[in-house]
């Protein structure tokens, strides 16, 4: 005959729960909660970056801010990058999904190949892509000539064109991202379902809206938040274009600005700041984004 559970026995299996719980909280609370928290604080100081002088000032950051020409000017350039990077990002990773969820000779090649612009370092593609771009030796400029599509070198890196140059290259570099998540979901579909839409008739387009579309939207809406995230926070990528360029302030997004104000000016405080206003940016987004596709969220 089995003993009844003694009293303490939920009091220890409650105790083990929460020692089993801790190092997740603890990592949540040191890398979450308290870097926003004391950017939140920090935003609220004029503090020197390096020298520890700091006054209490309130709100007088964000006041700065709000009329500070070059913080509206970032805030714009940022949206602007993120947005077609965004959308060309989802329209080429779809497309190329696409064609490489089909059977073909030498899929597994291909499927290789698309994937080398994500695996190599950021560093890497801005030095590829500034050698292709430039106006004096680069072979972007030399086909041009060769092909008579222009006549005089194109100053890719110039400021007439350093936000489409650095947009192309962004793209190219964060596609495959894309395509890998879609095509992960494309493998999943029953082929019965096309099979089906095949026999009622449909074409290629209409199995792709009614059969394909739907079935990855949930995957899609995923997509679309992270490199939303990914792309507004994107500093890597901008600062090395625009690094050491006369054109760099022409693509100066938010990140790049905030990064400026700390470690250029020392201003430890309006970068935080801008930091700051970046989160709430964020978050106000999300939660609109999912809003407004609910039912894609729930899918996902």
């Amino acid at each position: 005959m089995t003993q009844p559970p003694s009293q303490g026995q939920p009091w220890r299996q409650q105790l083990i729960g929460v020692l089993v719980v801790l190092p997740a909280l603890g990592l949540i609370l040191s890398l979450i909660v308290y870097p926003v928290a004391y950017s939140l604080w920090l935003s609220l100081l004029e503090k020197h970056s390096f020298f520890p002088q700091q006054r209490f000032i309130g709100l007088e950051n964000y006041l700065y801010l709000w009329g500070d020409a070059e913080f509206w000017t970032s805030l714009w350039l940022g949206v602007i990058y993120s947005f077609w990077t965004i959308l060309f990002q989802i329209l080429l990773g779809v497309a190329a999904a696409l064609i490489l969820n089909e059977s073909f000779v030498g899929r597994g090649l291909v499927r290789g190949i698309v994937l080398f612009p994500y695996m190599i370092p950021t560093i890497v593609a801005v030095i590829l892509w500034k050698w292709l771009l430039n106006d004096t030796y680069g072979v972007v400029n030399y086909w041009l000539f060769a092909l008579g599509i222009a006549r005089d070198p194109i100053s890719f890196l110039g400021t007439d064109h350093i936000m489409l140059s650095t947009i192309v290259m962004s793209v190219w570099q964060f596609f495959p991202f894309v395509l890998l998540s879609i095509l992960a979901r494309l493998q999943t579909i029953p082929e019965e379902l096309y099979e089906a839409a095949k026999v009622d008739g449909a074409t290629p387009l209409r199995r792709f809206v009614h059969v394909t579309l739907p079935q990855i939207r949930g995957i899609l809406f995923v997509v679309v938040l992270l490199r939303s995230i990914w792309m507004f926070t994107k500093f890597d990528t901008v600062w090395l274009m625009g690094e050491g360029a006369g054109a760099g302030r022409y693509i100066r997004t938010l990140p790049v600005y905030a990064y400026m104000r700390t470690l250029t000016y020392y201003q430890a405080g309006l970068g935080a700041a801008i930091a700051v206003i970046m989160f709430a940016i964020l978050m106000v987004s999300t939660a609109l984004y999912f809003g407004l596709f609910r039912e894609e969220a729930d899918i996902g």
